[in-house]
Formats: C-alpha cells, structure tokens, sequence
C-alpha cells in the first residue's frame, strides 16, 4: 500500500500527500536523480504534522513515482520541465511501468474519495488540511535564504475555495497561526503568496462543494536544513503546536458556517 488512512473523530482531516520517499523496485535504476535530491524536492516530517488530526492521509510514495497533486496527466515527471530543471530519468520508463504508476495514482484517489464520502456522510461541514513543506534556500547550503517577502513561513493557499462561503473560516485560521507565541516572534503567515494549492485540494473543493473546504497549507522548511535533510525537532514541534492552536478556532467556525 502506498498510503495510510486513519480515521478518527470529528470533522477535521490532516493530510501529506508529499512525505513519501519510496520508490518501486522496477523504478529506482531507471532513476536519474540521487536520493538527496529527491529528498529536498519531497515534503518530509509533514506526516508527522498530520497527527494534529483524528483524521489521517499519509502517502509513503515519492512524488518521484506518481505526484499526487497534480492532474493524472501530469503526475509524472517525464522531462526537467515538470521537475524544477531536474534529470530525473536516466532511462525512460516503458509504457508498463508508466501504467502501473498511473493505476496506483487513480487508485489512491479512489481510496480517499471513499474515505472522505465517509467523513461527509458523518458531519454536515468538514475541513482537509492539506500539509506541504516547501524549499527557501534553492540557491544552495552556502548562500542567503529566500527573500522573506515573497516566502512567508506559512503561506495558506486557497486558489480553489469558496471564498464566499469559508472566508470565515479561513480568515480565523490565518488569524490564529499569527496569534500563536512563539516567544519573541510570530510566524509570517500569509495567503496565496508562495502557492494557492494544487490539484488534491482543488479537487477536494470540487467534489464537495457544499461539504468541504480543503486548505493547502505550505510550511517553509525552517525546521530542518533542506540541503542535508537534518531535522531541528524542537523547531518541527513548534511548528506542530502553532498548527494545532488553529484547530479549536476551525472547529468552531464550521459550527458557524
């Protein structure tokens, strides 16, 4: 299996889609891109943000095999266009191989479109926090972050939500991750800078219109060193904490909406 679906209680779904870093076997030798590549363009520790959640989406696959937040026409990266400039095959993938990959992609959503049915059919509101982390230091381990003006520590991205029925709701999960102490600073949490969100929320919010409100919610990797992999625990739990101080605010805006 390539995914993990956890279901708890309440009306509030925690999913990362990007965290997995494995790879099939009749894929790893066809690959051109070295595995600390791969790591630094994947999402890692962001399963490990889900757990602010009952309800659980945690895919063990590297975007590498099948990128599930992109249409199924575009999730694998054939050439350096769909892949930051990267080479990432040394040997093209056979027709099979590209087939299997994109049958365990459409079965993945089949498997979260039951799951969220499930959720829907239980609460009349609910909520997908959709968990990605993204690179701001792309220049190299030896030069200057990225421009913190155009790279907020959170950027929440809602390109494909009915602002009209959740800005609400929206708003006070913004609000909240500012409020959230962090001693002698706040986090930069801005919406629709960096990223509005890709295709797994955007298709979320189509499928349940009136249901569901799906936030792509993209951390900068200011817990770890995204050159090296190495993770700052004590930064990545901050992290966890602020995003969890937002939950009792969501929690009480769906009563509303």
């Amino acid at each position: 299996m390539s995914w993990q679906i956890t279901r708890g209680l309440g009306p509030i779904v925690a999913t990362a889609i990007h965290a997995g870093h494995d790879v099939r076997s009749d894929i790893i030798d066809l690959l051109a891109v070295d595995d600390k590549t791969r790591l630094r363009e994947e999402d890692p520790f962001t399963d490990y943000l889900t757990e602010i959640a009952p309800n659980r989406i945690i895919v063990t696959t590297s975007r590498f095999e099948f990128d599930l937040n992109r249409p199924l026409q575009k999730a694998i990266y054939l050439d350096r266009a769909d892949a930051w400039g990267i080479d990432v095959w040394q040997q093209q993938p056979n027709l099979q191989i590209l087939h299997t990959s994109l049958s365990r992609y459409e079965q993945f959503y089949q498997a979260a479109a039951l799951f969220l049915n499930s959720i829907a059919s239980t609460y009349r509101r609910f909520v997908v926090l959709d968990l990605h982390a993204y690179c701001h230091r792309r220049k190299g381990p030896e030069f200057p972050p990225d421009d913190p003006a155009s790279n907020p520590d959170i950027n929440i991205g809602t390109g494909s939500a009915n602002k009209k029925k959740w800005a609400w709701l929206i708003e006070r999960c913004i609000a909240d991750l500012r409020a959230f102490d962090l001693g002698r600073q706040r986090l930069d949490v801005r919406e629709n800078v960096k990223f509005q969100g890709g295709y797994f929320s955007s298709w979320i919010n189509r499928r349940y219109p009136n249901e569901a409100c799906a936030i792509a919610i993209e951390v900068k990797k200011i817990f770890m060193d995204e050159w090296t992999g190495q993770v700052d625990m004590a930064k990545l739990d901050m992290i966890k904490k602020a995003l969890a101080s937002a939950i009792p605010g969501i929690l009480e805006a769906l009563q509303i909406t």
